[in-house]
């Protein structure tokens, strides 16, 4: 499966290895929290590769208007540019309609092939709208889920998995840092004109100032560090 994933759209990896992660979401924008948290699956779970797969349109999040698919796209690209073992997937923002994870996955499954160990990453919030996601069972038959939880919160499987059996057995629940970066919060201080440095990478932080990204007409412009 070949992947833009080095930092630039046209640069292409191909992901190797059989155990491969998924990581889907809005990503608008991508923060140092979805790093850490990718990079904390990798480890822990020995994925040979960490796939990011930016939403077109998140079916979740209708109403909620994200910047234009092609800067979150960029803006991931730029963000694990560095990494041997992330790469990003345009798969979704190519596709038209909203993104499911269950198209997403298969799509995987079909180009990497039966012998590959799929894994999707997501968070507790996620888990708890999974019995309401498009075929959730046939989901889990495709990919085993990578379930983040934060110290202190209780992932109730059990529970969930009265509405979607076998979700117990095909589920890994992976206890990381509290981070406590979100990217509602950083657009939100984008546009009252607050720094974003250190809770993004340097390229996003640039990219956002650059593009205008999240200003609304009237508000004053993000804050921007100086130049080393």
């Amino acid at each position: 499966m070949a992947l833009r994933g080095a930092g630039l759209q046209g640069d292409a990896t191909i992901v190797t290895g059989r155990r491969v992660g998924i990581f889907g979401g809005t990503f608008d924008p991508i923060h140092v929290g979805h790093l850490i948290v990718a990079e904390e699956a990798r480890v822990r779970l020995a994925l040979d590769t960490v796939v990011f797969v930016p939403a077109r349109v998140s079916p979740h999040k209708l109403d909620d208007v994200p910047a234009p698919k092609e800067d979150r796209y960029s803006m991931v690209c730029q963000a694990v540019g560095d990494h041997p073992f992330f790469a990003v997937s345009p798969i979704e923002v190519e596709r038209e309609g909203p993104s499911f994870t269950v198209d997403t996955v298969r799509q995987f499954r079909e180009e990497l092939g039966p012998d590959a160990d799929l894994f999707f990453v997501m968070g507790t919030d996620s888990l708890e709208s999974f019995p309401r996601w498009r075929a959730p069972r046939r989901i889990l038959e495709l990919c085993r889920l990578i379930v983040v939880s934060r110290p202190g919160h209780a992932v109730l499987l059990a529970r969930l998995a009265q509405a979607v059996p076998g979700l117990v057995e095909r589920t890994e629940v992976l206890t990381t840092l509290e981070i406590g970066i979100s990217s509602t919060d950083l657009r939100a201080r984008v546009r009252a004109g607050l720094p974003i440095r250190y809770q993004v990478p340097a390229a996003v932080e640039r990219y956002i100032a650059e593009r205008g990204l999240y200003v609304l007409e009237g508000t004053p412009e993000p804050s921007r560090s100086p130049t080393p």
